[in-house]
């Protein structure tokens, strides 16, 4: 009987396979003849088939399209990630025995590295680093498969509860699927939130090393995805993440399954109002900072996308008041270049978001001179027209006034180079989320602010889930470029993550995302937001105080944002 075929075409390349091949067998096959064009700079780990992602142990049955998604692409990288992690976990196992290890927590990331810590009878040192790194090494060296399997929901819960795993247990708890995926390597088996690497052998680049009072796992980023960087410690943002999981963890709502088992059993109304009062209590705090030091005239805040500035710089304000000074809020975005001006990105585009879009000068020379004492006209951009206009807007300094300055480049001294140090108080705010999928599976900060962007989008701009997710590799780009180097040089860190928010922002989300049609290319990130989001019990909004953060994105906020 003659072997049935199917076509498979890659990069406009068409070729013939014996139907049932697996992705992997087809990625190989291409590069290899890649080889000397140097066409995959960087190993391939996932591929998209049809406009559907697929791990390479799939098989393909039918003539397909096929792209090839490699560690160098967002999707790719995250699996490089939790694949490494996975390997990280079972090689602690079998270093420390696990009949000792009673629990490893990832906890949140520092730049290019992962913050985990461990509890159980063993000694965290160098020396037991180095024998976890040894075995990993071994573990990649061996390519062993990573194998997926789909079980009964109740099955999985049974076998993690019975391996003390209580975190996944009480997760699965509150999934309306009926099935879940369970990935092993060897006899270490586990549940991950996303897809997998092939085998181990994909991992071959990362490092270990002690920090506070745990350790990190440095990784390659996704622009250099061969390359392990030295660790760069981020002691600021290390201390604030901190501070901020062992009130969650006093609040035993460390984990998705935690919060949800708490909303299921006595509602989200008191949780709010603590999370609320606590986030009033920071921005006091703050406040006093500002007041205790009166050379302090010029407070710059700056943090990334959906990080709620327009509403935390209000609040500010109104504690700087109730303190008794006299606070004056600006945006940056009124000292932009005229349009005509504007930079053009890498790819023709025009760039809003670098320092060079920003008139330095104009903004530097009236700092100055209200630092001076001087009547200063402040501007006001008109983005319909696309240039500034001064419409009588006059200010003054006096001793009680101080000026809230609101843009992304707040904390680059580039932006305010010829005003003194002892003038500036810098504030970095991000949406820090802390509260984990469970003990294994964290929940990136990019993730929250991202279903914050599509949520306000829409509702604000008339903007679509798809048009935001497209957007959002630029904008991202940008935070790379001209904020996140410069978190550190903060004096004060706040984090703008609300441990209720996602329960929150999943009745306004889900429709947005369920919109996005199949065949679009969005539709794989809003497949994957979809998936994250059926681990959680949705919440009403109208619990929420109408001066909260969150009402920047959801609607109903008491202040013009």
């Amino acid at each position: 009987m003659e072997e049935k075929k199917i076509r498979v075409t890659v990069n406009e390349e068409t070729r013939e396979f014996p139907k049932g091949i697996s992705y992997g067998e087809i990625v190989k096959e291409f590069e290899e003849r890649a080889n000397d064009k140097n066409e995959y700079a960087a190993p391939v780990i996932l591929v998209m088939a049809n406009g559907k992602l697929r791990e390479l142990h799939k098989y393909a049955s039918k003539d397909c399209t096929v792209s090839f998604i490699t560690t160098r692409d967002t999707i790719g990288h995250k699996t490089y990630d939790r694949s490494a992690c996975m390997i990280l976990y079972k090689a602690i196992y079998d270093v420390a025995g696990k009949e000792n290890v009673e629990n490893i927590v990832i906890h949140f990331s520092l730049g290019n590295a992962y913050y985990f810590t461990i509890q159980g009878n063993l000694t965290l040192d160098q020396e037991f680093l180095r024998l976890v790194k040894e075995r990993m090494t071994e573990i990649v060296a061996q390519q062993i498969p990573i194998r997926k399997r789909s079980v009964n929901t109740e099955e999985a819960m049974e076998r993690f509860h019975n391996r003390r795993m209580y975190d996944k247990e009480k997760l699965l708890r509150y999934r309306r699927c009926s099935k879940v995926n369970l990935y092993s390597i060897e006899d270490y088996e586990d549940y991950y939130y996303g897809f997998m690497a092939h085998h181990t052998g994909y991992i071959r680049y990362f490092d270990l090393q002690l920090y506070q009072k745990g350790f990190v796992m440095v990784l390659p980023d996704v622009k250099e995805p061969t390359v392990v960087r030295p660790f760069v410690p981020m002691d600021k943002m290390f201390h604030v993440q901190e501070l901020e999981q062992e009130w969650e963890e006093k609040m035993h709502v460390s984990t998705i399954g935690d919060l949800n088992e708490r909303i299921a059993k006595e509602g989200a109304e008191k949780l709010i109002l603590i999370q609320e009062a606590l986030q009033e209590a920071k921005i006091a705090s703050i406040a006093d900072q500002i007041v205790s030091n009166r050379k302090k005239k010029l407070v710059m805040i700056a943090g990334p996308s959906s990080s709620g500035k327009t509403s935390f710089s209000n609040r500010l304000c109104i504690q700087l008041e109730a303190h008794g000074l006299i606070p004056h809020l600006i945006s940056v975005d009124n000292y932009f270049v005229d349009r005509e001006q504007t930079p053009l990105d890498e790819f023709g585009e025009k760039n809003y978001e670098c320092l060079e879009a920003i008139d330095v000068e104009l903004f530097n020379q009236d700092a100055l001179r209200l630092l001076r004492g001087e009547k200063v006209e402040l501007p006001e951009f008109n983005f319909k027209t696309g240039h500034r206009e001064y419409k009588g807007n006059y200010l003054q300094f006096g001793e009680q006034d101080v000026l809230v300055i609101e843009g992304i480049h707040g904390l680059n001294d580039k932006m305010s180079y010829a005003l003194p140090e002892e003038s500036k108080f810098k504030i970095y705010i991000s949406a820090l989320s802390q509260i984990n999928v469970d003990e294994h599976n964290r929940i990136p900060s990019t993730d929250g602010r991202l279903l914050r962007r599509i949520t306000r989008d829409a509702r604000t701009r008339g903007t679509s889930a798809q048009e935001t997710i497209a957007r959002w590799p630029s904008v991202r780009r940008g935070e790379e470029e001209n904020i996140f180097v410069f978190q550190e040089n903060a004096d004060v860190i706040i984090n703008s993550a609300l441990v209720y928010e996602l329960a929150c922002l999943k009745v306004y989300v889900e429709p947005l995302l369920y919109g996005i049609d199949r065949n679009a290319p969005e539709y794989v990130e809003a497949k994957r937001l979809l998936k994250f989001l059926d681990y959680i019990v949705p919440i009403p909004s109208e619990q929420i105080p109408y001066n909260s953060l969150l009402r920047e994105f959801v609607g109903g906020s008491v202040f013009n944002v």
